[in-house]
Formats: C-alpha cells, sequence, structure tokens
C-alpha cells in the first residue's frame, strides 16, 4: 500500500488547527499551532508588536490556510498578540 499524502496546508501537524486571521487579511482562514517552550529554539520577530520572541519562550506559529504553508508563509506570534490579532 502506498503512503498516505499529508495534507499541503500543513494541518497535519499535531494540534493545529484552523481560525481566523488577522484583521488584515479580512477573515482569510489560518492554520494556527501553539509551540511550546522547550520546542522554541530560534529567535522570531512577532508581527503583531514586532518585538523578539527569545528562544524557550512558548508562542504560536500561523500561516495562511489557503494560500500558505511553505516555511516562509509561517509567521511566529507572542499568544497575546495572537488573540489580539
Amino acid at each position: 500500500m502506498p503512503p498516505r499524502e499529508l495534507p499541503r496546508d500543513g494541518t497535519a501537524f499535531i494540534g493545529a488547527q484552523t481560525v481566523d486571521g488577522p484583521r488584515w487579511t479580512n477573515g482569510e482562514p489560518f492554520v494556527m499551532r501553539y509551540i511550546g517552550s522547550a520546542a522554541a529554539t530560534k529567535f522570531y520577530v512577532c508581527p503583531g508588536c514586532n518585538q523578539n520572541i527569545p528562544p524557550g519562550v512558548a508562542h504560536v506559529v500561523a500561516w495562511p490556510r489557503d494560500t500558505g504553508g511553505r516555511g516562509e508563509d509561517r509567521r511566529h506570534w507572542h499568544r497575546h498578540c495572537w488573540e489580539r490579532r
């Protein structure tokens, strides 16, 4: 039996869920998932506040469901910035 293909939009990630995107996307659906502090190993810049998310800080990663899914489409957000989106 051939291997089952995973969805290309990234929804195969454990804990991924589809939600409304930021205000400026006019409700475009986004896929988001929580990143725990142990898995956060790099610096990121949050698009909600333009501040650093240092390694070791739990946060959210999100990308457009229909037009994204590639690595360059993903954005890392502070949890509180994502909730205020």
